[in-house]
Parts: structure tokens; sequence; C-alpha cells
């Protein structure tokens, strides 16, 4: 069986202006497909969509109307839509004493709520279209929890029980979901920690967001009987 072309193809990709968004775009872009990219920060988006001649929406992923505006935009531009990447999130973590818990229920509505979110709508239309594939980006904290980061840990679980029950309802039809579930990875998504995970993980050589983009291009080139539920990617110093 052949693979999946993806030239002429359109995707939607959330939190497109930095780490595995923006790499996860910049990949995509190379192989011919056309992109709605989506980020809080206008102007960010507005740098990212001069490179790689996107369409845009900006908006926080929270906000319950996004998904829908981001469909539309894809539809409104490209008259489709082949691939969404549920990519938005945020970290939260820290130990009991300490932890703010309005960051974590921030965390909360954008990894699970908004997540949901963009999965259902657009998994709605994959099912009306006939074809589609959602790729979301879990965690290996989507599989195993460590200390201080358990709240974390518990949206990432929540992703992955969503796309294991969308998998088994869409089983026979046309329509993939994937798990893309990195270990540490070199974002901005660390940026505010104290200590950086690489110092207190002991690893050297952290994963970088374009590992993680040939890993959303692996899925989504497999011909079109094969399914990739998940796929666990560590770095080779990552004991966890």
């Amino acid at each position: 069986m052949t693979a999946t072309t993806l030239a002429g193809k359109v995707a939607v990709i959330t939190g497109a202006t930095s780490g595995i968004g923006l790499a996860v775009a910049r990949e995509l872009h190379s192989h011919g497909m056309r992109l709605v990219l989506n980020a809080r920060s206008q102007d960010r988006l507005t740098q990212v969509q001069k490179e790689l001649s996107a369409a845009t929406a900006a908006g926080d992923v929270g906000d319950p109307a996004l998904p829908k505006r981001l469909l539309e935009t894809a539809l409104e531009t490209y008259g489709r839509c082949d691939v969404v990447l549920n990519n938005a999130g945020l970290m939260e973590s820290g130990p009991i004493a300490s932890i703010d818990i309005d960051k974590v229920c921030a965390m909360a509505r954008v990894n699970v709520e908004g997540a949901y979110r963009v999965a259902y709508t657009f998994i709605k239309h994959f099912h009306a279209q006939g074809s589609g594939h959602l790729v979301n980006i879990s965690s290996v904290l989507g599989t195993k929890v460590r200390p201080t980061a358990g709240a974390y840990a518990g949206t990432k679980y929540a992703l992955e029980a969503l796309s294991e029950a969308l998998r088994l309802e869409l089983a026979g039809t046309p329509i993939a979901v994937t798990c893309i579930e990195p270990g540490l990875v070199l974002t901005e998504l660390h940026r505010d920690f104290p200590v950086h995970p690489m110092h207190s993980m002991n690893v050297q050589h952290p994963l970088q967001p374009e590992d993680i983009a040939r890993c959303v291009t692996f899925a989504l080139t497999q011909p079109v009987h094969v399914r990739i539920p998940r796929l666990m990617v560590l770095p080779g110093e990552h004991q966890i």
C-alpha cells in the first residue's frame, strides 16, 4: 500500500507560533500542506504567516468560540480541512505548599476543556466530510506521573482517554486519531520554571521540536489502512 500524500491537504494547528506547533507547521508546509495557524499573539502569528503563507486565527484555546472559528477559517480559505493538530497547552506544576491552584485550573481549562472542544468540533466535521486526522499532542506524563506534576499529568491522561474513546468509536471509518507522547522537549513551556527540567532530570540532550514534527509526519503519511493511535518519543537519557 502506498503512503498518504500530504501535498495540497489542509491542516489547522493550535499553539502554532513556538515550540512543537511551529516546528510542525514548518514541517507540514515543506510537504506542500496548506495551513491555518492559531496562537494568542497576533504579532507572532503575523510573523509566521509571512514565512509560511498561511491563514491565521488569533485567539485563546480556552475561548469556547475558537474551535468553530478555526474550522470556518479553513473552510472559507481552502474549502476543506484534513488535519487538526491539537497542540496548544499550558504546564503548571509544583509542590503542595506552593502550587498556585488558580493557575492549575487555568491550565485545565486550556489542556482539557479547550482541547476537548477542538477535538469534538473537528471530529464532527471529519465525520461529515468522510475523512480526516486528529493529532493530539499529549505527553509521556499522559501515561505516568511524577511528584509535583500530577495536575499536568491529569490533563494529559484526560486527553489520552478521549483519544482512545474516539479511536474506538471511529474504528472502521476513514478518520484517524493519534496521540503523540513526547518526553522532555526544549520549548518555551518550561521558561518560567525555577529549575529547568533538563537539570532536575539530568537530561543533557532533550528532544527538539523538529523531532516531534517528524513523528507527526510519520503518523499522517501512513497508508490509509494503517493507524498510529499512540507514539511515545523520549530523549535517550530520559529515565521515566
